[in-house]
């Protein structure tokens, strides 16, 4: 497909312009060195930046591409980036979103790594996240409503988007909670929609997504079979490593830790349980994808060749499947089945990033001055309309300044 033949942006709000490189890189290169918040922090930033001030794309067309970066493993947020990047600049965007979103994350990490190793400890963060934490709760909760919103368009979506905050509550496994909603949203959506004969039920449409699974089963099989058969400790076999759990992995950091200890720490004793934590508290404090935390291990193996093995593997898979998926996206709004599907899937994900807001807030607002913080945030937000990037700025400011007041 030619970058001449790309779909334009649909969108109600903005234009056909298509967006220069340097416009992507800029506006990622400063994302990926203020998003803090995990995933949900992440696309809260994308969304108030790209949809409410710049017009880049509309709400729908954000949600459309959040979805689809959610029915694939690896990071989320660096995916929506990158799916952003093809939409606004075709193949080069894609790169150029990508890279520049995971950059300034994997430089910060990869600096900290190095004062790890020279100085046996972390470098000290609590009291920048102590004051950012808070405003990125704000941050989160504008995004939550302005897309949940547009999301909700229906009864059955509403109801659905209920069912998956008590089923996201409950621990139910990510991609299962949106491949059971989305296809409920699909069913019902399909036997009760207007003038729409019973022939509709039938889901051949949704052959629209095959192309997608072969390519990502097969690179994540051919990861785990290479991994499965590294040899000891080398460049190439960090690669593999690294590679597999890229092409695998769906959910949160914890999850990404769950599949860092069984393959370093158990199976090949590269890393302590005490290094893995350390690299783990690392990729949650700086700005930027949690996936980063293989910059750090890659650092500790083998200093800055390892860093960048390391990063190469585990981002590799996100910008391949975008790749293989992203074309798919406006076909499957074609097939009714397949955008009830799609819908479903949009709902659910919001429900994911409600429950992950929860949890932060409750870690996150601990006192009055962090409360006070998230109250002012937003405000700042949905009354006066502060750019995000702004207010964790801001906040990062007043959380060393209270550090400060404190140890005085």
């Amino acid at each position: 497909m030619t970058e001449e033949a790309l779909p334009p942006a649909p969108d109600s709000v903005g234009t056909d312009r298509r967006t220069s490189l340097r416009e992507l890189a800029f506006f990622f290169l400063r994302l990926g060195t203020t998003a803090f918040g995990g995933p949900a922090g992440h696309i809260a930033m994308m969304e108030d930046e790209l949809v409410r001030r710049r017009n880049w794309l509309s709400r729908e067309k954000f949600l459309d591409l959040l979805g689809a970066s959610n029915l694939i493993p690896g990071p989320s947020s660096s995916e929506l980036a990158i799916h952003i990047g093809y939409l606004r600049a075709g193949w080069a965007g894609l790169l150029v979103a990508g890279i520049c979103f995971v950059l300034p994350a994997a430089c910060m990490v990869a600096a900290l790594a190095w004062a790890y190793m020279r100085f046996g400890a972390l470098p000290a963060a609590a009291a920048i996240l102590y004051g950012v934490k808070p405003v990125v709760i704000a941050v989160i909760l504008q995004a939550l409503w302005g897309l949940g919103r547009a999301a909700v368009k229906t009864w059955p979506l509403a109801v659905g988007g209920l069912a998956s905050l008590a089923l996201a509550a409950f621990g139910l496994q990510p991609i299962l909670l949106l491949v059971i909603v989305g296809a409920a949203v699909a069913l019902v959506g399909s036997i009760f929609s207007s003038g729409e004969p019973k022939r509709a039920m039938q889901f051949a449409p949704l052959a629209a997504l095959r192309p997608v699974v072969p390519r990502a089963s097969s690179v994540a099989a051919a990861a785990t079979g290479a991994a499965a058969i590294a040899a000891p400790f080398s460049l190439l076999s960090l690669f593999l490593v690294f590679l597999k759990i890229g092409a695998v992995v769906f959910g949160s950091g914890y999850v990404l830790l769950a599949f860092l200890r069984a393959d370093l720490v158990i199976q090949r004793g590269w890393l302590t349980d005490s290094q893995l934590v350390d690299a783990i508290a690392i990729g949650q404090v700086t700005p930027g994808p949690v996936f980063t935390t293989a910059t750090f291990i890659g650092y500790l193996l083998a200093g800055a060749r390892g860093a960048a093995v390391a990063t190469i593997g585990i981002f590799l898979p996100a910008f391949l499947l975008v790749a293989a998926s992203g074309p798919l996206v406006p076909r499957i709004r074609e097939s009714r089945i397949a955008s009830l599907f799609l819908d479903g899937v949009i709902i659910a994900s919001l429900a994911l990033m409600a429950v992950v807001t929860w949890q932060l807030a409750r870690a996150s607002i601990v006192d009055v001055v962090t409360a006070m913080l998230a109250i002012a945030s937003a405000i700042a937000l949905f009354r006066f309309r502060l750019n995000s990037a702004w207010l964790v700025l801001i906040g990062a400011l007043a959380g060393w300044l209270v550090h400060l007041v404190w140890t005085s």
